[in-house]
């Protein structure tokens, strides 16, 4: 009888430990996506890529000139100077045809290509730097793809509206599963705690024990979601460049608060569980 009920009581852990892994699992899952989601959007806009294209006539120091201005301001992230004679290689390289034997000529021109920083990819911000440069007389025209920014940044403001609230939403789903897991298992050791109490023992002497056992579980359970996170970021990571868009120190706090979320609810759960069958008569207590 005795084996019969310390399998039981293994059992009933072994779910607790399961359930408690796979919810905080999820919730690090999010976590990690609500942490990394601004630094990935900040690197699709710095992808963003302008080009100048300057005229024939234009001069060497002209076009110096300009990218030392460029490189100086605060909006440009990186550039790079395409030579005509480099561009009919990178059309040549893309195409596989080489169109200057059939034309005669080269009819491309010198050009520069540079990404902004993230915060000034918005299109009204991108105009006024377009008309800035265009406005010097040896630039031909400026390209780039305004639907594009518009695409980007409203992606980004939808995710960001939805993020937090499933965040909470998520919070709030972790809190009830593990809170009805732990109350079912203490529900499981009623007859166990009305008996301590009918022969004296205090609430707080009752209560000890299952609040260090679900700790305990807790912690294990803390630790199984951490290392699955840790493994998923890895996995990720070798796919796409990904550990290069989050903060080391984020990651730190979120494990934190993962194990801080799973030991709160896990004591609030077992307090309020004991204390619920403390107050329950004996008379009244199934069987």
């Amino acid at each position: 009888m005795a084996n019969i009920k310390n399998r039981r009581l293994f059992t009933s852990y072994i779910s607790i430990t399961i359930i408690m892994s796979v919810v905080l699992f999820l919730f690090g899952f999010f976590g990690i996506f609500f942490i990394s989601s601004n630094s990935i959007a900040n690197s699709f806009k710095e992808n963003f890529s302008v080009s100048i294209f300057f005229k024939e006539d234009a001069k060497n120091i002209e076009i110096t000139q300009l990218q030392n201005e460029l490189l100086m301001s605060d909006y440009v992230e990186k550039l790079k100077y395409v030579s005509k004679d480099e561009a009919v290689l990178l059309m040549k390289d893309e195409y596989g045809q080489d169109f200057i034997k059939e034309l005669g000529f080269n009819p491309l021109v010198n050009s520069i290509d540079f990404n902004l920083q993230s915060e000034y990819v918005e299109a009204t911000l991108l105009d006024s730097i377009s008309r800035l440069i265009e406005n010097k007389n040896y630039v031909d025209e400026i390209v780039y793809d305004k639907n594009l920014i518009n695409i980007i940044n409203d992606n980004i403001k939808r995710i960001s509206l939805w993020l937090m609230p499933s965040i909470f939403i998520l919070l709030i789903i972790t809190f009830l599963v593990i809170n009805s897991s732990i109350r079912l298992s203490i529900y499981s050791n009623r007859q166990l705690i009305k008996t301590m109490q009918l022969v004296g023992a205090t609430k707080a002497f009752i209560r000890k024990p299952f609040i260090k056992i679900n700790i305990f579980l807790s912690l294990i359970s803390s630790i199984i979601s951490i290392s699955a996170i840790i493994l998923l970021i890895y996995y990720i990571d070798l796919n796409i460049s990904f550990v290069d868009n989050i903060s080391i120190e984020s990651v730190i706090t979120l494990f934190l608060i993962i194990l801080s979320l799973g030991l709160f609810i896990s004591y609030i759960s077992t307090f309020f569980a004991t204390q619920n069958i403390l107050k329950i008569k004996a008379d009244n207590l199934d069987v």
